[in-house]
C-alpha cells in the first residue's frame, strides 16, 4: 500500500490539479457572510496517528464548520443520552433529498427526521445537547470541539453566526414543523441561536484534520492516549459520514472515494480514513449539491493514488 503523501510538495501537486475545478463552483451566497469567500481557495491537511501532518495551500486560513459540526454534536449527544434514546428521536436512514428539505417530514409518519446529517435531524440533535441555558449548552459543545482538536483557542465567528441567524428562515420552518410534532419542545429562537453558533464554530484545516484522525482511530486521541469518544459512538458517526455525510451525493462519493467524510457549505470537508488518517479540506466553491467541488476532486485524486477506499 503506497503511503499517503510523504511531502508537502507531493500534496501540493494534487492541490494544484484539483484547484482547476474551482471555476465550476459557486460560494454559498444564501448566507451573506459566506458570500465573501474566495472561491479559488483550496487547502488541505492530512494528520497521521503518530502526530505527523502534511499540508498544502493556506492551511492557516479559518473557516466555519457549518454542517461538519453535525458529526461532532451527534457524538456529544450520543455520549450524553446513549444511542437508544437518540435514535428514538432521529432516524438512521439516508435520504436522496437536499439537506434542507422538509419533504420527508411531511410524508413519513411519525414525523421523525431520517438521519442526523440533514438539517431537520441536526436541529433535533442540537436540541438534545444537555445544559440549563443556551450558553451552557454551547460551551459544552465548544469544549468538546477544543478537546478533539487539542486547540483551546477555537471559538465561533460572530459575523457568520449573526448572518445565519438573521437569514435562517427555512431552518426555522423545519423547527416549527418539528415542534408541531413534538420532536422539539424548546423556544425556537433559542434553539436557532444555539444551532447557528454551532455551525459558526471556526477553525483551520490543521484543526479539522486533527479531529478527523480522532474519529479515524475509533475515538482515541493517540497524542494523549485518551478515549475521547467511545469506540461504538465513533463507529456510529463514521457510518453516518459514509451513508449521509456528503448530502445527497453520498452514494456517488462512497463509490468514487470510499471514506467516511462530512462536508459543510463553507467549503470544509472532514475525512476520517479508518485506522489511517484524518483529513481537513477547505475549498469554498461548491457544486450543485453543496459540497466543495475542488475538495471532492482532491479526495478523488488522493483515494485513487493512495488506495484510501475502505471498500
Amino acid at each position: 500500500m503506497k503511503m499517503l503523501c510523504q511531502s508537502s510538495e507531493e500534496l501540493n501537486e494534487l492541490v494544484m490539479e484539483a484547484k482547476a475545478c474551482t471555476k465550476h463552483g459557486k460560494v454559498a451566497d444564501y448566507i451573506p457572510a459566506l458570500a465573501k469567500s474566495n472561491q479559488h481557495d483550496l487547502s488541505v491537511a492530512i494528520h497521521y496517528p503518530d502526530g505527523r501532518c502534511v499540508s498544502a495551500g493556506n492551511v492557516g486560513k479559518k473557516f466555519t464548520l457549518q454542517s461538519v459540526s453535525k458529526v461532532i454534536s451527534l457524538a456529544l449527544v450520543l455520549m450524553d443520552w446513549g444511542p437508544e434514546y437518540v435514535f428514538e428521536h432521529v432516524g438512521m436512514e439516508p435520504t436522496g433529498d437536499p439537506f434542507n428539505s422538509i419533504i420527508k417530514l411531511e410524508t413519513i409518519a411519525p414525523s421523525k427526521p431520517l438521519n442526523p446529517m440533514i438539517n431537520a435531524g441536526a436541529l433535533v440533535v442540537t436540541h438534545m445537547i444537555k445544559g440549563k441555558t443556551i450558553e451552557e449548552r454551547f460551551q459544552r459543545l465548544l469544549a468538546f470541539v477544543r478537546e478533539l482538536a487539542n486547540e483551546n483557542t477555537i471559538h465561533y465567528c460572530e459575523d457568520v453566526a449573526s448572518s445565519e441567524f438573521e437569514t435562517a428562515y427555512l431552518n426555522r420552518s423545519l423547527c416549527y414543523f418539528l415542534k408541531q410534532h413534538n420532536a422539539i419542545n424548546e423556544d425556537i429562537e433559542q434553539l436557532m441561536d444555539l444551532y447557528t453558533k454551532q455551525c459558526a464554530i471556526e477553525m483551520n484545516c490543521l484543526d479539522l484534520a486533527r479531529i478527523g484522525v480522532v474519529f479515524a482511530m475509533d475515538g482515541v486521541d493517540l497524542f494523549t492516549g485518551k478515549q475521547v469518544i467511545p469506540v461504538d459512538i465513533a463507529r456510529i458517526c463514521k457510518t453516518f459520514m459514509v451513508t449521509c455525510g456528503m448530502y445527497n451525493a453520498s452514494g456517488e462519493f462512497a463509490i468514487k472515494i470510499g471514506i467516511p467524510a462530512k462536508s459543510g457549505v463553507s467549503g470544509g470537508i472532514m475525512g476520517a480514513v479508518p485506522g489511517r488518517y484524518g483529513i481537513g479540506i477547505f475549498g469554498p466553491a461548491l457544486d450543485e449539491k453543496g459540497n466543495s467541488i475542488a475538495g471532492i476532486k482532491l479526495l478523488e485524486l488522493l483515494s485513487k493514488n493512495y488506495k484510501l477506499s475502505m471498500f
